[in-house]
Order: C-alpha cells, then sequence, then structure tokens
C-alpha cells in the first residue's frame, strides 16, 4: 500500500511558490522516520543516565572497606569523647573514621578522607598489575584537572604524581597524602569536634562543655571554687 503525501512548496526554497509537489511513500518510508526519532529518544535518555550514574557513583567502592552513610549508634559517649584528644586518635578508629565521613559529605568534602583511605590502601598492594591500574584509577578520580573528586593540592604535586604514572610506585602519592591529612587536621577536624553529628554522639551540647548537677532549689555550686550561693539566676 503506498501513500500520497503532499509536499508545501514553501518547503522547498529553490520550487516557485505556484509549484506544488506530490510524491508516492510506501509504508516503510513513513515508518523509518519514526523509528530514527524513537533511537535518537532512547540514545538521549541512556546518555542522561549514565551522566546521572557516574556523578553520583565515581567515588564509590573507592575503597573496599568503605562502609555507607550511616550512623552508628552503638559507638558509646566515652568512647568518641576520647576522638577529641588528637586527630590521630579518630582516624584510628574505624567508627571514628566512619562519623568524620558523614560529617565531610555535610560539607561536600568526602574527597579528602577518600582520598587518604585510598593512599593508605594503595600503599599495601605489592602486585606491579595492580599497582599500575590502581595508581592511573586515582590518578583519574582525585588528582588530574576537573577530576570527580579532584582533591585540594598544589600544582607542583599534581604534575610530580603525573610524572609517575609511567611507572607508578607503592610512595607516588605520599606527598598528596600528607598535604590531604595537614588540610583535615588542621581545618576539617576542629570544625568536626562542634558539628551536630560528632555532639550528638557525646551527647553534649559542645566540646569542653562541663556537666553540672543541680544540688538543691536553694543553693548551686559555682566552678572553680566550689562556693555556695542562693541566687537563682545561677541555677544550671
Amino acid at each position: 500500500m503506498e501513500t500520497l503525501v503532499f509536499l508545501f512548496p514553501q518547503l522547498n526554497f529553490f520550487a516557485p511558490k505556484e509549484e506544488a509537489y506530490f510524491k508516492m511513500l510506501c509504508p516503510e518510508d513513513l515508518l523509518a522516520p519514526r523509528m530514527k526519532a524513537s533511537h535518537f529518544r532512547l540514545k538521549d535518555k541512556k546518555s542522561r543516565l549514565s551522566l546521572l550514574l557516574t556523578k553520583s557513583g565515581s567515588h564509590e567502592n573507592i575503597s573496599p572497606g568503605k562502609k555507607t552513610a550511616t550512623t552508628n549508634n552503638n559507638i558509646s559517649p566515652e568512647a568518641a569523647l576520647r576522638w577529641s584528644d588528637s586527630f590521630e586518635d579518630l582516624i584510628r578508629h574505624s567508627d571514628g573514621v566512619e562519623s568524620f565521613s558523614q560529617f565531610l559529605r555535610t560539607e561536600f568534602s568526602e574527597e579528602n578522607i577518600e582520598f587518604w583511605l585510598a593512599c593508605e590502601e594503595y600503599k599495601t598492594i605489592d602486585s606491579e598489575i595492580r599497582l599500575i591500574s590502581k595508581a592511573k584509577h586515582m590518578y583519574s578520580v582525585f588528582i588530574e584537572a576537573e577530576a570527580p573528586k579532584e582533591v585540594n593540592i598544589d600544582y607542583a604535586s599534581k604534575v610530580a604524581i603525573q610524572k609517575t604514572m609511567a611507572s607508578p610506585t607503592n610512595t607516588c602519592f605520599d606527598a598528596a597524602q600528607s598535604k590531604v591529612y595537614s588540610l583535615m587536621k588542621k581545618d576539617c577536624y576542629p570544625r568536626f569536634l562542634t558539628s551536630d553529628i560528632y555532639l550528638h554522639l557525646t551527647k553534649r551540647k559542645g566540646p569542653g562543655t562541663t556537666m553540672y548537677r543541680r544540688r538543691s532549689r536553694s543553693c548551686v555550686f559555682n566552678e572553680p571554687r566550689g562556693e555556695a550561693t542562693s541566687d537563682s539566676s545561677d541555677w544550671l
């Protein structure tokens, strides 16, 4: 079966205005454009989905031991309080690393702890093939310009790492790891100690807050001399 299609002359810029065109089209001719349009729409949807998955999951599974973003309710306040002693005490504890990672995600800077953890794992690799593969992966994710999780290190450090990619060693990321560690310790860690995440774990209002108990309705004790007062405005 053939279909008669009327073509308006204005669609042909080289034809006289008074001239009209007719063309006999088979069903296959009409079906082909539809199939082509459908193909491009499907391809566009797949491209968009792929882009979303790349952006949202580009840093997942960087470290096999990485936990999901969940709050650990099994952490005791006493254990969490020890994390305030030093940054080293915090990242030495697996729950401390997870809680700190959760905090960094709220600041959109989780690439720092992820890179540090990836470096720790990288230094344990003893296979040359795996070392090369892991090094190139870490470089593409954390180091190169416009990387999905580009860490904040200086240009000279990036160039130095790039030069080692042809023959990477277990120490090629050490300098960058040290810079990121220092950044977390001096910049992120103090904010973590005053964050809602940490304060919730320690069950207190703020680092260094002294927990007072009301002795009676008429008498409270003030720090540090322990003097008694009956002023109700001093009640805690």
